[in-house]
C-alpha cells in the first residue's frame, strides 16, 4: 500500500458518491496507468436499468479499447470487492493489480483473482463501510442486488 493507493481510492469514493447522488448503489471505480488517472466509472445499473454497469466495468468501458500492454500497466481501483463479472473482466483484459476498499459489505471473488495471479490490496477502509452503511439504512436497493447476487461471489474452480 501506498499514499498513492489512499488518493486514488478517495476518486473512487467520489465517483461511489456520483452513484448514490444520482439514486444508484455506491460502488466506484478508478483505473490508474502509469500514477494518472486514465478512467472513471460508478455504478449505473440502476440508473441505466442495466444488469452489467457496475462501477468496475463502466470504468474499464470508459477507458476504450486499450493495448494489451497498456492494460498490464494498470491499477484498477474499487469501493467493493469485485463480483465474478467484474472479476473476469479483470483478468480478461490482464488487469494486473486491484486495490478494494472493503469487504465487509460484500466479499467478491477475491480467490478468482488471486488464483489468476492478480495483487489484490484491500484497504478496509472504515469511510466506505460506513457510506455503505448510510446506503443500506436508506435504501432497498442493496437487498435486491443481493438477491440477484447470491452466493455466486465466489467462483466453483
Amino acid at each position: 500500500m501506498s499514499f498513492d493507493d489512499y488518493y486514488f481510492m478517495d476518486l473512487a469514493i467520489e465517483e461511489a458518491q456520483k452513484s448514490t447522488d444520482n439514486g444508484g448503489i455506491p460502488i466506484g471505480s478508478i483505473l490508474v496507468m502509469n500514477n494518472e488517472v486514465i478512467s472513471k466509472g460508478h455504478n449505473k445499473m440502476i440508473q441505466k436499468n442495466s444488469p452489467i454497469l457496475h462501477g468496475e466495468l463502466d470504468a474499464i468501458n470508459n477507458a476504450g479499447l486499450l493495448k494489451n500492454s497498456q492494460y498490464k500497466n494498470i491499477t484498477l481501483y474499487t469501493t467493493l470487492s469485485p463480483c465474478p463479472m467484474c472479476s473476469g473482466a479483470i483478468i480478461m483484459y490482464n488487469i494486473p493489480r486491484v486495490v478494494i476498499g472493503e469487504n465487509e459489505t460484500l466479499k467478491g471473488s477475491e480467490n478468482l483473482l488471486i488464483k489468476n495471479n492478480i495483487e489484490l490490496i484491500n484497504l478496509n477502509l472504515e469511510k466506505i463501510k460506513n457510506l455503505f452503511n448510510e446506503f443500506k439504512e436508506n435504501s432497498d436497493l442493496w437487498d435486491e442486488e443481493l438477491k440477484r447476487v447470491g452466493n455466486s461471489t465466489e467462483l466453483k474452480i
